[in-house]
């Protein structure tokens, strides 16, 4: 049960990507491009998903545990480390310059898209190269 809600939910997330355009580099570089064809569309998706989570983590929370698993799963440190600015800087300067994330890059694999492809190829080898350097 638990892999057919994953593959539900991953089926649902990559279904909403690819309705909100997020899979299309262009889309997503016109939003970063403030001083020319700035497309604000996404800052939609975006507040659209900060609803979603706001109101989900609220419903979810008042449960004694998740309805797949024996406990939740929180994170437990609240301070911000080098790694996790450091990441969500290189997260950032990537989605700019590709115009894919993770997020949207794997839905447009089942698209055939060369680019996902070879955003995807460097970012598992990247995913390597920081396990590799990490120890």
């Amino acid at each position: 049960m638990p892999i057919l809600a994953a593959l539900l939910s991953g089926l649902v997330f990559g279904a909403g990507i690819a309705l909100a355009g997020m899979i299309n580099p262009a889309k997503v570089l016109n939003f970063f491009d403030l001083a020319g064809a700035w497309d604000p569309s996404l800052a939609f998706v975006m507040a659209g998903a900060l609803l979603v989570t706001f109101i989900g983590y609220r419903l979810a929370l008042r449960r004694p545990r998740p309805a797949l698993a024996p406990a939740f799963q929180l994170p437990a440190r609240r301070d911000l480390d080098r790694g996790l600015v450091g990441g969500s800087i290189l997260f950032g300067i990537g989605w700019g310059i590709a115009g894919f994330c993770p997020g949207g890059a794997i839905p447009a694999l089942g698209l055939g898209q060369p680019d996902a492809v070879i955003f995807v190829a460097a970012m598992l080898a990247g995913i390597a190269l920081a396990r590799i350097l990490r120890g």
